[in-house]
């Protein structure tokens, strides 16, 4: 599945913007939408409610052909079948998430800079998630990099990017001509009232990156 993986509308969940409970709703209703791919982020829970969790979202995951990844976690993306994680720069080492989850599975790591993007892409990365684009508030320790630094990314490395941070319905035609291959977003979704259409609406734009 790896080769194949659309990056265009990448979500990232927050239960903080919306009720556990409410969860799976939200990502059947921004897959439906054109959601592409989801990244399940659990930060104040116990593993096995993280586990239990992740399982019920690669079954919605699987039965829509959607690749589900697990923030940070490699045990929990092992244990519950994920298609891969996501680390970031102070997480587990790439070649040791990947002794763990084997060749087969998706490892995208986060940049800020170049010279971070170059080594995740020579360790084995599939992918690159390069911000905070945009101010955001979804997490704390996110430094600003720009749009000028994700073509300085784009240019510097082969594999897939994904802009991250701040991302929203508003302001993603900024990154028009960037030559990204994605948008991760946070609140665009998960706090929408309708996650549907916001979902639809970043489809829709994101053809133009």
């Amino acid at each position: 599945m790896k080769n194949k993986i659309d990056y265009s509308v990448y979500l990232v969940t927050d239960t903080g913007m919306c009720p556990r409970e409410n969860l799976l709703d939200v990502c059947e209703k921004a897959i439906d939408g054109g959601a592409t791919l989801i990244q399940l982020r659990e930060k104040d829970i116990s593993s096995r409610a993280f586990f239990e969790e992740a399982a019920a979202l690669k079954k919605l995951c699987a039965d829509r052909n959607v690749p589900l990844l697990i923030n940070d976690r490699a045990d929990i993306a092992l244990a519950a079948d994920a298609d891969g994680i996501h680390i970031g720069q102070s997480d587990i080492p790439i070649d040791a998430a990947r002794r763990i989850l084997g060749d087969d599975k998706i490892i995208g790591v986060s940049a800020g800079t170049v010279e971070e993007a170059l080594e995740a892409e020579k360790s084995g990365a599939e992918y690159l998630g390069v911000g905070a684009v945009f101010p955001t508030t979804t997490k704390d320790d996110a430094e600003n990099v720009g749009i000028d630094m994700l073509r300085k990314v784009r240019e510097a490395v082969k594999i897939p990017i994904v802009g991250i941070g701040g991302i929203n319905t508003e302001n993603i035609e900024r990154l028009n001509g960037t030559g990204i291959d994605g948008v991760a977003v946070v609140s665009c979704i998960m706090a929408a009232s309708d996650p549907k259409a916001a979902a639809a609406e970043l489809k829709e734009k994101a053809r133009k990156l």
